[in-house]
């Protein structure tokens, strides 16, 4: 069966519902709040993980690849939807882990991946930081020659345009959309295809992380535009407040919100992003420039990395 008929029946888009958010003071304000639950797309290959790896399994095939080669840290929600997505489409992969330090019985994560067929490679940090360089790149098609390679977390042009497809499912009224970010790539699709009326807002789970100008750096592979890309990020609003510390750090407040959320709204949410770009919408729109609203939060998926598991609410 081909590559495509294969995604198109095994990853459907179409399980990622829109969830309402029913509060009191919410109604009160006549603000609208939506969930989209991308998460639901696969448990493993979940929310804009399948997005951004779509178009870029479909290019392999296209190359006639031997595989793919990717990168990710050691809870890498990324690594694993690849592996997963290799798997059920037997497709070899490897994984550059950063940390020489790990193995894949580190964590439940890289054992996963493993599990699942993925080849794994540990290197120390410095060599990492070259994930992107372009003479590193090059020493890795000589490594891994056939191998198609996916930047870490998806980031590229194929990622962007995955994410962008989002639009086809979303209510074209929206006045806000929320969305965690971390590389960029899905707030970046986002902005691709945002209707005129509609803010883009984005919430960075990495301290210090300059949104602007590395959705900038995306954009451009997309639009060629220097001018064009400026002019589209003027319909973000980066809340740069809710990263509680750095990427994947938390405190006892994030945990007892994620529990609360669950709790109350049936709405699972993990530490590393989704519950911190939940918690900065719901700490924005009380402003009351929101009243009157119609608002989407686009859960992104992740949950394997988070340390809150939902049937042992903590």
């Amino acid at each position: 069966m081909e590559l495509k008929n294969i995604i198109d029946n095994y990853f459907l888009t179409e399980r990622s519902v829109l969830q309402e958010f029913i509060a009191s003071d919410l109604k009160k304000r006549n603000i609208q709040l939506y969930i989209k639950r991308d998460d639901l797309i696969h448990s493993e290959v979940s929310g804009n993980k399948w997005r951004k790896l779509k178009y870029s399994l479909l290019q392999a095939q296209h190359e006639k690849s031997d595989g793919i080669l990717t990168f990710g840290g050691a809870y890498s929600n990324h690594l694993l939807a690849t592996a997963s997505a290799c798997n059920a489409l037997s497709l070899n992969c490897i994984g550059i882990v950063r940390g020489e330090e790990l193995t894949a019985e580190s964590n439940s994560t890289l054992k996963r991946c493993q599990e699942l067929g993925m080849k794994l490679v540990f290197i120390d940090r410095m060599l990492y930081n070259l994930r992107n360089d372009s003479e590193y790149l090059k020493e890795l098609r000589i490594d891994y020659p056939g191998f198609y390679i996916i930047p870490e977390g998806g980031a590229n042009y194929f990622g962007m345009i995955g994410c962008q497809e989002i639009w086809n499912e979303l209510p074209q009224d929206l006045n806000h959309i929320f969305v965690a970010q971390g590389t960029s790539t899905t707030s970046c699709g986002l902005l691709l295809g945002l209707p005129k009326q509609t803010k883009l807002h984005v919430i960075p789970v990495l301290k210090g992380y300059d949104s602007i100008a590395e959705m900038k750096r995306l954009l451009y592979l997309a639009t060629f535009d220097h001018e064009l890309s400026n002019e589209m990020l003027q319909s973000i609003e980066v809340h740069v407040n809710y990263h509680f510390g750095g990427y994947g750090q938390h405190n006892q407040e994030l945990i007892s919100f994620i529990n609360q959320i669950y709790q109350n709204h049936n709405l699972p949410l993990d530490h590393v992003y989704t519950a911190k770009a939940f918690y900065g919408l719901l700490k924005e729109i009380e402003d009351q420039k929101y009243n009157n609203t119609k608002v989407l939060f686009l859960h992104t998926g992740g949950l394997q990395g988070s340390i809150v598991k939902f049937d042992q609410i903590i």
